[in-house]
């Protein structure tokens, strides 16, 4: 579903394009298909790369997205829309309410994410740490400490001298 033509007359003087100062680069796509093309994208939550080709390239489509929403021009496209759907009674703002309901877990939830807890793949730092941790591993990890702990013989540890 692409915009009307009474929703894209509503948007499309904040909508014009743009060229560089000195006119060169290429023109810019038709911007009422870059504009649909991101409702479609929003509209669906499909990745940009699935944007059918009947919109413009999705590169361009994201590109654009970027930059309206960092210039701040996607909020206002949503706000003149806003305006004209209250213009025309479409939207009752005394009507809002925010949600601040709760729903409680059921009996026995806390159990039951404890024992899918225990049951997740550990890391594999916990992995390691575990091993340290087995009561048959103490025993090798003592004569692990015992022999690290010696200090190198000083003829293994010496280098050969050049002028010998």
């Amino acid at each position: 579903m692409d915009l009307t033509e009474a929703q894209w007359e509503k948007l499309k003087p904040q909508l014009a394009p743009k060229r560089r100062p000195d006119g060169r680069g290429r023109p810019w796509r038709d911007t009422r298909a870059v504009l649909n093309g991101i409702l479609w994208v929003l509209r669906t939550g499909a990745p940009w790369h699935d944007l059918p080709d009947r919109y413009p390239p999705y590169q361009t489509c994201h590109r654009r997205f970027q930059q309206w929403q960092r210039d701040g021009t996607l909020t206002r496209l949503l706000h003149a829309l806003a305006e004209d759907l209250r213009a025309r009674g479409k939207l009752d703002l005394s009507e809002t309410f925010i949600d601040a309901s709760f729903s409680s877990a059921k009996k026995g939830a806390l159990l039951a994410a404890r024992l899918a807890e225990e049951k997740a793949v550990k890391s594999w730092r916990l992995q390691t740490a575990m091993v340290f941790l087995l009561p048959a591993a103490s025993p090798a990890l003592r004569r692990m400490k015992r022999n690290s702990s010696k200090p190198p013989s000083s003829s293994a540890s010496r280098e050969p001298n050049q002028n010998e």
